[in-house]
């Protein structure tokens, strides 16, 4: 088994947290391998940023596919710029609070959900990566719901207080998730 990931949008979305949360998470609590590759764009906050997160069984031969099982958008420069990578048969998650132009495929599953709606309607405006993670997860069970959890509360043991909040954000997201599967 081996799952190619593609996440992007732009800086402040939590796009690389989210795709680094994924692999460490991963990492620490399976024996799956896993490789992360950030890249970015020349802007930190509203530039362009995407990632490549690889889980394999096996030994992992390159960080980045440009031809991916899964692909997460955020915004809609991203689907325009990165939706012919996805594989036929693939997955499209798309943050449909922010990407509402048609999606010209119909070689792919689209999975929407309005991710950055939710997280203003929850009051926590940065939990639109964690509920798009939890979409991701409902939706294909790449991994355990579990490791997710524990990713989350290694991600905030300095901060407790954060992860009730987030660990909820991401179970909105399975929901989700598992709502849109066929």
């Amino acid at each position: 088994m081996e799952r190619n990931i593609m996440m992007a949008g732009f800086g402040g979305q939590g796009v690389m947290t989210m795709g680094k949360l994924l692999a460490e998470a991963t990492c620490d609590a399976t024996d799956l391998k896993v490789s992360f590759f950030p890249s970015y764009g020349a802007a930190m906050r509203g530039g362009t940023a995407n990632c490549f997160v690889v889980i394999s069984d096996d030994e992992i031969g390159a960080p980045v596919c440009y031809n991916v099982e899964d692909l997460i958008v955020m915004n809609g420069p991203s689907l325009h710029a990165f939706l012919k990578n996805v594989k036929p048969g693939g997955n499209l998650f798309i943050n449909s609070t922010i990407v509402t132009d048609p999606i010209d495929r119909d070689d792919v599953n689209v999975i929407s959900a309005p991710v950055t709606q939710m997280a203003l309607d929850m009051g926590n405006d940065r939990a639109l990566n964690v509920i798009m993670l939890g979409v991701y997860v409902g939706y294909t069970d790449a991994v355990p719901e579990e490791v997710i959890i524990k990713g989350i509360e290694h991600k905030f043991e300095n901060k407790p207080k954060l992860i009730p909040p987030n660990v909820d954000a991401f179970k909105k997201g399975i929901e989700i998730g598992r709502a849109q599967k066929k």
